[in-house]
C-alpha cells in the first residue's frame, strides 16, 4: 500500500509539472499492473512490490490529468477576453472591501451576451468610481443574485523565480478567469437572498463576520479573531502577519491543520470520557469508535464554518480517513494510515501536490510518528511535548527553506507556547464567542491573544528572528532531510551526530552568481510597471520597484524581495526612477527589508520616500560608480532640470542608466519620453549606444522616436508590459518601428521575467531568456 500511495502521488507531481498533458495510455498500463498484482502470490515480494510501483505512478498520471483537462475545458475563450458581458450570477463566498476595491467570488448562472461563453467560477473586483459624486459601492452579501457586466481575462499570473504563481493556485480552486465589473448602468442586485450550497453557509458566514466585528469594534486584533473563527484570513492586518511569520506560528492563524485536528481532538476525548461512563453505550459501541464520528463530525462542523477552503478539505479528509481505518479496525502502522490519507487527499485533489500546505500537512505528522516510533518506555507529557517539537521543527527545516527561503530561529519557543494557547484557548474562545451572544467570550479571547502577542512581538523584533537563505538547490534538500531523519532516529543509531553534516550543504552551497567583470540583469514581470535587478559578482541594484497594489501589498514585498532573498539576498542600492508609482510603489518594501540600502532617485526630497532609506542622492547626468569590472553611468536627467519651472512631465525626469562590462552594454530607460529622447540626443547622442535597451515607458507611443532608436543601435529591446493593460502598451506602431530595425523584441508578458547577461568580454555571447518560456506547464495561459 505504502509503495504504491507513494508511486502515485510522485506521479501525480510529475504530472503536475509536465508541459503537455498525457493521452489515457498510462492509466491503462496502471490498471494492468493493479489487475496484475492480484495473480501474483503474496511471498513474491518483488514482483508485486514493482507491480504497485508501476500501477501508483501510472494512475497517479493518467488520473490527475483526466481532472486537468476537465478543469482546463472551463477556460475563458480567448476571443472573449477584455470584451464587455452581461452575466447574471450569485455571489458566492466572502466579499473582501478594500479602499481599491470590493474583490469577490461570483457564480455564473446564465450569460446574457450573445455567443459569449463564460466560465461557471470568476474572481472579480468591483472598483469605486472616481468623482465627488461617485456612488459608493454596494455591500455585497453571498447568496445575492446580480445582474452585471463584466470584462475578464483568463486566469493569469506574474511568471517570476521564488514567487507565489497563481496560475495552479487558481486552477486547484476552479477559478478559471478573473476580471472586473464594469460598473455600467444595467448592474443591479436581482434577489437579496438564494438559498443552496454554499451560498447558505456563506451567508451565514457573513453575518457571523459582521458580528464579531461589531461585538470587537477597533480592538488591535479582532482580525486575528475572525481569521481564527471563520477562515477570513484578510482581515488580518500587514503587521501583524509579519510578527506572525518571523516567529513561525504563521500556520496557527489560517484555518491550517492544526486547529482542526485539535479540535476534533478536544470533541472526540470529551466524547469518550461522556461515552465510557454509560455503560450501556460503551457496551453496544465501543467509545474509541463513537469518539472518533464525534472528533470527524466536529471537524467537518469547523471546516464548514470556516468556508470549507481547499486547505480544509485537505485535513477533514486526512482525518475522515483516519476515522475510516479506526471504524473498521483497519488499525496498522501510522505509515499504512498516513499513506491512506495521502492517497486520498491526492485522489479527491490532484493539484495538491502543488501546495506548500500539503508538504508541511504530511511532512509534520510524518515527524511526529518517526520522533515517537522506536522508542523505549513512555516519556512524560513535557518531555514528549519537546521531542514532538524538536521533531517538527529539524524535519520541517528544508522544506521551509525551499518553500519560502526564510527559516524562523525562534520558532520552536514561538510555538512551545503559542500552539497550546492559541488552539485549546483563543480557539475555542473565538468559535462560541461567535455562536452565542455572550461577549465576554470574545473579551476573553481578545484578552488572551493580546497577552499572547507581547512575547510574540518581542521574539519578532530581535535581529536573530529569521535566517533567510537563497533557494536550495535540489540534492541538498534531499541531503538535509536525509541528516534530519538520522539526527532523530532512535538512540543506539551510531553515529547519530553526523546528520548534521548531510544538513550543512542547505545553508552552505550558495546559487551562482556573475563572474567578475559580468552584469546579470532581470527584468521582473511586475504587470504594467518596472522593476530591473542589476547584479555583479558581489553588488546588487534594484533599479525601479515596481507598482504597489493596495496599502496591504506591493511588488517591492511580493515580487522584487523574495527574488532578491531567493537569488542570496544581496542589495547595495535602489534607483527610483520617477515618482510614479508603477516604478516606486514597491521601494518602501524593499528599504524595510534591507534598511542599510542607499537610494538615487529624481523624486523630491520632501516625499515620504526617501525616510526609508538610511541614504539619499539626486539622480543626475554625468553621475557615474563602478562594480566589480562593471560601469554604471546616469544619462539623464540633467542637473539644470530639477531647477526648472514646474509644467514638466514627471516622466521627463526618469533617471536613464547605462549598464556595460567589457563584452556588451545596456541601456535603461524607465518612461522618458520624446522631448527627453532629444534632450539626451542633443547632450551626447554616442553615449547612448548599447547592444541591449529597455523600451521607454512600456513602449507609449511618446517615445522610442526613430532618431532615439537609431542612436542607441540596440540588437534586442526588452518591454516591461502587462498583460492586456488598459494603456494598450506596447503601442503597435513602436512594436513595428523595433521590427523594422530588425531589433528583437522580447515582452514580460508573453515570456515572464527576462534573465539578461552582459558577458565579461566581447568574445562571449550575450544571453536573453525569458523565465516563463523555460518552464511552460499545461495550465499556462502563454
Amino acid at each position: 500500500m505504502r509503495s504504491f500511495v507513494l508511486a502515485f502521488v510522485l506521479g501525480d507531481l510529475m504530472l503536475q509539472h509536465a508541459s503537455v498533458l498525457p493521452d489515457a495510455r498510462p492509466g491503462i498500463a496502471g490498471v494492468a499492473a493493479l489487475l496484475t498484482v492480484a495473480l501474483v502470490p503474496h511471498g513474491r515480494w518483488p514482483l508485486r512490490g514493482l507491480l504497485l510501483l508501476v500501477a501508483g505512478c501510472s494512475l497517479g498520471i493518467a488520473w490527475p490529468a483526466w481532472r486537468a483537462e476537465m478543469r482546463l475545458a472551463e477556460a475563458l475563450p480567448l476571443e472573449w477576453e477584455g470584451r464587455d458581458i452581461e452575466v447574471v450570477g450569485l455571489v458566492a463566498d466572502l466579499a473582501q472591501p478594500k479602499e481599491t476595491g470590493t474583490r469577490f467570488m461570483f457564480d455564473i448562472e446564465r450569460t446574457l451576451t450573445p455567443g459569449a461563453r463564460v466560465p461557471e467560477h470568476l474572481s472579480l473586483t468591483w472598483f469605486p468610481e472616481r468623482g465627488r459624486e461617485a456612488a459608493p459601492l454596494p455591500k455585497l452579501v453571498p447568496g445575492e443574485r446580480w445582474h452585471l457586466t463584466v470584462r475578464l481575462k483568463r486566469a493569469r499570473g506574474l511568471a517570476n523565480p521564488h514567487t507565489f504563481d497563481f496560475e495552479p493556485w487558481a486552477l486547484e480552486r476552479g477559478i478559471r478567469a478573473t476580471g472586473y465589473v464594469r460598473g455600467k448602468a444595467v448592474d443591479e442586485r436581482l434577489e437579496a437572498r438564494v438559498d443552496g450550497w454554499p451560498y447558505t453557509l456563506h451567508r451565514w458566514r457573513s453575518e457571523v463576520r459582521d458580528s464579531m466585528r461589531a461585538s470587537l469594534g477597533e480592538a488591535p486584533f479582532a482580525g486575528v479573531l475572525v481569521a481564527l473563527a471563520l477562515g477570513d484570513q484578510d482581515s488580518i492586518p500587514p503587521p501583524q502577519w509579519d510578527v506572525f511569520w518571523r516567529t513561525g506560528v504563521g500556520h496557527l492563524m489560517s484555518i491550517s491543520g492544526l486547529h482542526i485536528t485539535m479540535l476534533a481532538a478536544l470533541a472526540a476525548a470529551i466524547a469518550f470520557f461522556a461515552w465510557a461512563r454509560v455503560p450501556a453505550l460503551a457496551l453496544r459501541i465501543p467509545a474509541r469508535k463513537a469518539a472518533v464520528v464525534v472528533g470527524v463530525t466536529a471537524a467537518l462542523a469547523y471546516s464548514l464554518m470556516t468556508g470549507y477552503a481547499v486547505p480544509a478539505q485537505r485535513t477533514f479528509v486526512m482525518l475522515a480517513t483516519v476515522a475510516t481505518c479506526v471504524l473498521g479496525d483497519r488499525h496498522g502502522s501510522p505509515s499504512r494510515v498516513l499513506a491512506v490519507a495521502a492517497f486520498a487527499v491526492t485522489a479527491i485533489d490532484p493539484w495538491a501536490v502543488l501546495s506548500a500546505g500539503f508538504w508541511l500537512s504530511f511532512g509534520a505528522v510524518a515527524s511526529i510518528f518517526y520522533a515517537v516510533a522506536l522508542r523505549a518506555g513512555a516519556p512524560g507529557k513535557l518531555r514528549a511535548m519537546a521531542v514532538e517539537q524538536l521533531a517538527v521543527t529539524l524535519a520541517m527545516m528544508p522544506m521551509m527553506v525551499v518553500l519560502f527561503q526564510q527559516l524562523s530561529l525562534v520558532s520552536p519557543l514561538a510555538n512551545a507556547f503559542a500552539i497550546p494557547v492559541v488552539s485549546l484557548a483563543v480557539v475555542p474562545l473565538a468559535i462560541a464567542g461567535a455562536f452565542l451572544p455572550v461577549p465576554v467570550l470574545l473579551a476573553s479571547a481578545h484578552g488572551v491573544m493580546a497577552i499572547t502577542m507581547v512575547p510574540l512581538e518581542a521574539l519578532a523584533s530581535a535581529p536573530f528572528a529569521t535566517l533567510e537563505t537563497p533557494e536550495p538547490a535540489a540534492w541538498t534538500v534531499v541531503s538535509a532531510m536525509v541528516g534530519a531523519a538520522w539526527l532523530l532516529a532512535p538512540r543506539g543509531v551510531p553515529m547519530r551526530s553526523a546528520g548534521a553534516i548531510w544538513i550543512a550543504p542547505l545553508f552552505a552551497i550558495v546559487p551562482p552568481r556573475p563572474a567578475q567583470g559580468e552584469a546579470w540583469l532581470d527584468v521582473l514581470e511586475v504587470g504594467n510597471g518596472l522593476a530591473v535587478v542589476v547584479r555583479t559578482a558581489e553588488h546588487a541594484l534594484v533599479y525601479d520597484t515596481g507598482p504597489s497594489w493596495s496599502e496591504e501589498s506591493d511588488t517591492g514585498s511580493r515580487i522584487v524581495v523574495p527574488f532578491l532573498r531567493g537569488e542570496g539576498g544581496m542589495l547595495d542600492g535602489v534607483m527610483v526612477t520617477h515618482a510614479d508609482d508603477d516604478h516606486s510603489g514597491g521601494a518602501v518594501s524593499i528599504a524595510h527589508w534591507r534598511p542599510a540600502a542607499w537610494l538615487i532617485t529624481s523624486v523630491p526630497p520632501d516625499e515620504e520616500l526617501h525616510p526609508a532609506f538610511s541614504a539619499t542622492r539626486r539622480c543626475e547626468a554625468g553621475d557615474r560608480w563602478r562594480w566589480n569590472g562593471v560601469s554604471f553611468e546616469v544619462l539623464h536627467p540633467a542637473a539644470s532640470m530639477y531647477g526648472e519651472a514646474a509644467g514638466r512631465k514627471e516622466n521627463d525626469r526618469g533617471c536613464v542608466l547605462r549598464v556595460a562590462t567589457a563584452g556588451a552594454s545596456i541601456l535603461l530607460t524607465a518612461d522618458v519620453e520624446a522631448r527627453s529622447e532629444a534632450e539626451m540626443l542633443r547632450r551626447d547622442a554616442a553615449a547612448l549606444r548599447s547592444d541591449l535597451m529597455l523600451v521607454p515607458h512600456h513602449g507609449s507611443k511618446t517615445s522610442s522616436t526613430p532618431a532615439f532608436i537609431d542612436a542607441v543601435g540596440a540588437r534586442a529591446a526588452i518591454a516591461s508590459v502587462g498583460y492586456r493593460n488598459r494603456f494598450h502598451h506596447p503601442n503597435e506602431a513602436v512594436v513595428a518601428r523595433y521590427a523594422a530595425r530588425g531589433i528583437e523584441f522580447h515582452r514580460t508578458d508573453r515570456e515572464g521575467a527576462i534573465h539578461i547577461v552582459l558577458p565579461a568580454s566581447a568574445s562571449q555571447a550575450i544571453s536573453v531568456q525569458g523565465y516563463a518560456l523555460s518552464r511552460l506547464r499545461y495550465w499556462s495561459v502563454r
